[in-house]
């Protein structure tokens, strides 16, 4: 197929226009064809290794998720289909529920069977939502009766304690639409609703069960599911409860994007790629959005093209397991071969006509290209930070912790990290951690653990973990410019216990990072580079590190820290001067603006 031609007028920044889009869906849909079953009642994509939930459950994954972008592509042109996609799904439908849960070659696992086949209804039944008329409708009573039969289980209450319970929703809300058992459905929409707002902490954040899970699933699932569920039902009530939850959120998540359109990697299940820009397109759907139709296009296009355009598809245009290449570290163990076409929530866009501004519109900045940033995620304890020189942005984590962090062993690389950004890392076991600061036993360097917030201001955030029973550690990061005040005041250690703060974890060809002792460290010392192997963003990468001991009931240790990706930055000792006092710290930044902040009581540092 002949790619589309630029619009540099249109598409100053990507170039990208509509017809890039449904050019990108066709061929990821085309190129997962030859993997169909006969009556393309699954989808078995090639791969390192099977999921968790067995290569039957992985084939249904292939069928559903790509039904999902089949589905966006053929609605969003009004059933004009020309490359015949919807047939060949029909088909499958019919396949998959003949005899599911069976071991017919066709059959589909059954939810009650296989708790993956709840996710998987999610994407099946909303497929079917957006392609009634030229689906659903067409299909005999008794293919009907059979999907019905088959979708129906995911009605009761979710199996896993989280966003799972969306995927309920999202069943019921099709089958509501469809006739079918709509007083059950109804009851599993209220239930749905009803446990995600335990989990609502405000300013457009939810946690991702009863825990600090703070992540994109808040973009791809939290406000996805409930918000497009309100949208394709006309319930103004719904839409008018949880529009403007989207819209804050989306306040917040357009800062996470760089200016080279990357998303920022944290949290789990990163393989879902551009799924990340399926808010702001919702957010445009729906009009509860803060962008710009043009800064909208201008996000998601660049997100989809960040990835495309650096080998997120391998030789025979599947989506791989990965981040750009295949990257093992980044796949959990629910993850199979078809879990990243997840992704096709980002090409939610499709479903607003040609005509609407947010593609006609000419595209405009993001965030990062504008000015600096550092903005506070309060509900959340994090602090979005962001350089307009080079459009690279920065999280500092001071609140997200694992769904299901384990009492021991090692943290998560996607949680666990005092800092992430849009050119960086994280790191994986066995390699030392990037961006962690840890006392030292035994030659072992203590983990994280879950951190406990403790408050948030204009340009910092703070936190406190225990490390080591009876041992705590209050720590705070102040941002400005590229740079960064990085605080820890160890609480209880015993007397000269090893410390260990890390930096930035960069590649050979990629971002500046520094890393500086201010207080507690050698004022001499330099850093120690440390060889911290593959991440996402290539297979090496090294990492700056610091090196001191405990001294007395409590130590206080700060640095200084940049990254950057301006050629020949200055020192990161030219940005920032910080005088200690006690537990005070007195930071002038270049500019000459200043800031104070006063680690303690342990539970409540405060900033001036």
């Amino acid at each position: 197929m002949p790619t589309p031609p630029e619009n540099r007028e249109l598409s100053p920044f990507t170039g990208w226009t509509r017809a890039h889009w449904e050019d990108r869906a066709d061929r990821l849909l085309l190129a997962v064809r030859p993997y169909a079953t006969p009556r393309h009642g699954l989808i078995e994509l090639p791969g390192p290794r099977p999921s968790w939930s067995g290569v039957r459950s992985d084939g249904l994954e292939g069928y559903a998720r790509t039904f999902l972008l089949a589905a966006l592509r053929v609605a969003g042109a009004h059933g004009d289909d020309p490359l015949g996609h919807l047939p060949r799904y029909a088909a499958g439908l019919a396949a998959g529920t003949e005899a599911p849960g069976s071991t017919g070659p066709e059959s589909w696992p059954l939810s009650t069977d296989v708790r993956q086949a709840v996710v998987e209804s999610a994407s099946v039944a909303l497929a079917l939502r957006l392609t009634r008329p030229w689906l659903w409708d067409t299909l005999d009573d008794r293919t009907r009766q059979r999907a019905a039969d088959w979708l129906l289980p995911a009605l009761a209450p979710s199996p896993v304690d989280n966003n799972w319970w969306l995927f309920g929703l999202t069943v019921a809300g099709f089958l509501q639409d469809a006739g079918v058992e709509t007083d059950r459905a109804a009851a599993a929409i209220d239930r749905s609703l009803d446990r995600i707002e335990h989990w609502y902490l405000g300013e457009g954040w939810y946690s991702d069960g009863d825990n600090r899970a703070f992540d994109h699933y808040n973009a791809w699932a939290l406000h996805f599911y409930p918000v497009l569920h309100a949208h394709l039902s006309g319930d103004q009530d719904l839409l008018a409860r949880y529009g403007p939850r989207l819209r804050a959120q989306l306040d917040d998540h357009v800062h996470l994007f760089d200016a080279d359109g990357a998303p920022l990697p944290y949290g789990r299940s990163l393989i879902y790629r551009f799924a990340a820009a399926a808010a702001p397109w919702l957010g445009a759907l729906t009009g509860h959005t803060p962008l710009t139709p043009g800064a909208t296009r201008r996000l998601a296009s660049g997100a989809l093209r960040h990835f495309l355009d650096r080998g997120a598809t391998d030789e025979h245009g599947l989506l791989t397991l990965g981040w750009y290449g295949p990257h093992p570290p980044l796949v959990q163990s629910y993850s199979g071969p078809a879990s990243p076409y997840w992704a096709a929530k980002g090409f939610l866009g499709l479903l607003l006509p040609a005509g609407h501004p947010v593609w006609t519109d000419r595209e405009e900045p993001l965030p990062a290209e504008r000015a600096d940033t550092v903005r506070p995620v309060a509900p959340a304890g994090l602090l979005i930070h962001s350089t307009a020189a080079d459009g690279l942005v920065r999280l500092h984590n001071h609140g997200s912790n694992h769904v299901a962090a384990p009492e021991a062993g090692e943290d998560d690389a996607g949680y666990a990290r005092f800092a992430y950004s849009t050119r960086t890392g994280p790191t994986a076991p066995p390699d030392p951690a990037d961006n962690h600061f840890a006392l030292v036993v035994d030659g072992r360097v203590t983990r994280r653990g879950p951190a406990v917030p403790v408050s948030t201001g204009p340009c910092w955030a703070a936190s406190l973990h225990t490390p080591l029973p009876g041992v705590r550690v209050v720590s705070a990061t102040l941002a400005h410019g590229r740079a960064e005040v990085r605080a820890h005041l160890v609480l209880g250690a015993p007397e000269g216990t090893p410390v260990r703060q890390t930096g930035w974890a960069t590649t050979p060809e990629g971002p500046t990072a520094q890393l500086h002792p201010v207080h507690g460290y050698p004022p001499a010392a330099d850093p120690v580079p440390l060889t911290t192997g593959a991440t996402l963003q290539g297979p090496k990468t090294r990492t700056a590190a610091l090196h001191s001991t405990t001294s007395g009931a409590e130590s206080l240790f700060v640095s200084l820290a940049s990254l950057t990706a301006e050629p020949d930055p200055a020192p990161v000792t030219a940005l920032a001067t910080v005088q200690v006092s006690g537990r005070t710290l007195h930071v002038t930044w270049r500019d000459g603006t200043t800031a104070r902040l006063t680690l303690g009581p342990e539970d409540h540092p405060g900033v001036g």
